[in-house]
């Protein structure tokens, strides 16, 4: 076990991430309304104090895994114009008794550093709290313990606090109780996908019918996975006359499609079932055109007010 004069720094921890590499995230309606609500909340913080009430700093993020719940704490992290702190369980949880309750003490004194005050994201949550139980074993007791001591530190941390989970009825109670704000982030939809492609394909892009095509046919599609088809595509277009390959379009998707796919428990989007034969192919302009080339109607366009997706809006545009 590590005695405490040992010195850390927080990226011991995990992955310090700054602001300036943030991306916009592309968010459903509803996800955007709560998350810039709590903005406003933190930049009215004195207002706030003058009714007897303080703006919520403690929030947890939960959803299916490849959603963007740590690009989405990074961005409200540089948001605050703070660094982000991603915590990595592996990087905290020990075999040795007691030392993860110490890790855990230094981590957050460590965060807790008003000279150097940064935003503590802490990935995989259930990992580091799940259910107590009633435990016969040192094992189980020490684990429990382990949870004491977070729910202590977390109850005591004044800073700005994010945590995420794709198990969120793994977490214990107790410690989900202590976060002020609870956010489901879904897999995209319609019309965040057509987004999402558009973002990761540039510099290349595809016209309007197309892309709601290709939208459809990777219904049910994480982000993490769609930016993987589109990077694929374009690495296709750069690589494959390399190597000499077959640069048909159906051949290039049969060969990302195999070699790009989701997870078994996630189940498959339709273009992974019909590949190349897919409509959404059939339709793809080939050479895919560079974005600046794509002709009339802009794809980010709203189509309704209710479909509208946008970035989160900055302190300055609040005000």
């Amino acid at each position: 076990m590590r005695t405490p004069t040992e010195r850390k720094t927080p990226s011991d921890f995990g992955i310090l991430f700054e602001p300036s590499e943030a991306l916009e995230p592309i968010l459903a309606k509803p996800v955007r309304d709560a998350l810039t609500e709590w903005l406003t909340e933190v930049w009215s913080e004195d207002e706030l104090r003058a009714v007897g009430i303080g703006a919520r700093r403690r929030a947890i993020f939960d959803g299916p895994p490849g959603v963007g719940k740590t690009t989405l704490a990074h961005h409200l992290a540089a948001r605050l114009g703070l660094p982000m702190l991603a915590v990595r369980p592996e990087r905290v949880i020990s075999k040795w008794i007691g030392e993860t309750g110490w890790n855990l003490g230094t981590l957050f004194d460590l965060a807790s550093d008003e000279d150097n005050p940064i935003v503590l994201f802490l990935d995989e949550l259930d990992a580091l709290s799940p259910q107590r139980r009633k435990s016969e074993t040192s094992a189980g007791d020490e684990k429990n313990a382990e949870i004491n001591t977070l729910l202590q530190r977390i109850e005591q941390y004044k800073g700005f606090l994010i945590a995420a989970t794709n198990f969120a009825d793994q977490i214990d109670q107790a410690i989900w109780r202590r976060f002020d704000i609870h956010i489901t982030i879904d897999l995209p939809g319609q019309r965040e996908r057509e987004h999402i492609l558009s973002r990761y394909l540039a510099p290349y892009g595809l016209p309007p019918r197309s892309l709601t095509a290709m939208a459809e046919a990777i219904e049910t599609a994480s982000p993490a996975l769609i930016r993987a088809l589109c990077e694929g595509l374009k690495r296709q277009i750069i690589i494959g006359p390399k190597l000499n390959s077959d640069m048909r379009r159906e051949a290039v998707v049969s060969r990302i499609v195999t070699t790009v796919h989701p997870h078994a428990s996630a189940g498959k989007p339709r273009l992974w079932s019909r590949g190349s034969d897919d409509p959404a192919i059939r339709a793809m302009p080939w050479p895919m055109p560079l974005a600046i080339d794509v002709p009339t109607m802009s794809v980010t366009e709203p189509a309704s007010q209710s479909a509208t997706v946008t970035p989160i809006r900055r302190e300055a545009d609040l005000r």
